[in-house]
């Protein structure tokens, strides 16, 4: 009645020490303009490190319950869909090139600026709305990064830091 939901849920720790930041759990960033669903699609690749960590990930697809209201829409079949996507998690002593001056660095960009962060001050979340059944092909979202918009190079679209546009091709029967 009120459409399906995909959920992914994924806890996760790596023993060591001294083990070098690029082996540790980097989350499957997406920077394409192409949607992947089990992909942070507003971060930056090898933006977090962490070697505990729990994520969470939601996409509900309403197959029309809301855009079939709509006499006009409902001729042209559109899905709506809205996704959440969340994680958290730390990077322990010893593990942490901050605390380890001996371990390889966190990266720094051609300005100075820090590279790789921890999720330990707050957790990072997105989410979106997305249209579907475009054409029969085609799912256009519409996302959010709702924190760390402080970090040097968020994304952003149209003004907005931490906005973007997102595209996806799919053939379903």
């Amino acid at each position: 009645f009120l459409g399906n939901a995909r959920m992914d849920f994924e806890v996760g720790k790596i023993w060591g020490n001294g083990v070098p930041y690029f082996s540790l759990h980097l989350p499957r960033a997406n920077q394409s303009y192409l949607y992947r669903s089990f992909n942070f699609n507003m971060m930056n690749y090898q933006e977090f490190v962490s070697d505990e960590y729990v994520q969470f990930m939601i996409e509900h697809n309403f197959n029309g319950f809301i855009l079939n209201k709509v006499p006009l829409l409902r001729k042209l079949k559109l899905r709506e869909t809205v996704t959440f996507k969340g994680i958290y998690g730390r990077l322990t002593d010893s593990n942490n090139p901050d605390v380890n001056p001996s371990y390889i660095q966190f990266q720094n960009d051609e300005n100075g600026q820090r590279v790789n962060y921890t999720l330990e001050s707050k957790p990072y979340m997105e989410t979106g709305f997305g249209i579907g059944n475009i054409l029969k092909v085609l799912r256009v979202d519409a996302v959010w990064r709702l924190t760390h918009l402080d970090n040097p190079n968020v994304p952003s679209m149209f003004g907005m830091k931490g906005f973007g546009l997102r595209f996806r091709f799919k053939v379903e029967f």
